[in-house]
């Protein structure tokens, strides 16, 4: 089952990590990318620009507005993301709990169920 493991970020936290603290989560991210790449639980992870490049688009009675920023107002923010193909939701939690992130953060885990071409 694949599921999707997010992770959001405080930059007001985010800043406040020493350097030694920033390149611990990163090397975290490379030892945890090998672990389930080896695994064959890898199935995609991207990394998100921060919010202050987002646009939130609207449609309402036909006419389209774009905003600056995220959709919703909040101190974190989405900044990356896992899809795994795991056993289940207990496999899930549990890489989800190595991501370096989550010593600082949250991880979301959220079963994906449906993909787009893909057959029911």
């Amino acid at each position: 089952m694949k599921y999707l493991l997010i992770m959001h970020m405080n930059p007001v936290l985010w800043q406040s990590l020493t350097e030694d603290e920033h390149n611990d989560v990163f090397q975290g991210h490379e030892c945890f990318q090998k672990l389930i790449s080896e695994s064959g639980e890898m199935v995609e992870t991207k990394a998100l620009a921060a919010p202050d490049s987002t646009r939130t688009v609207r449609v309402r009675d036909g006419a389209t507005r774009t905003d600056a920023g995220p959709f919703a107002e909040s101190e974190a923010f989405l900044c990356g993301y896992y899809v795994v193909d795991v056993a289940g939701e207990e496999r899930a939690v549990e890489l989800a709990a190595l991501i370096p992130d989550a010593r600082h953060t949250a991880i979301e885990v959220r079963p994906v169920i449906h993909e787009a071409g893909a057959q029911p």
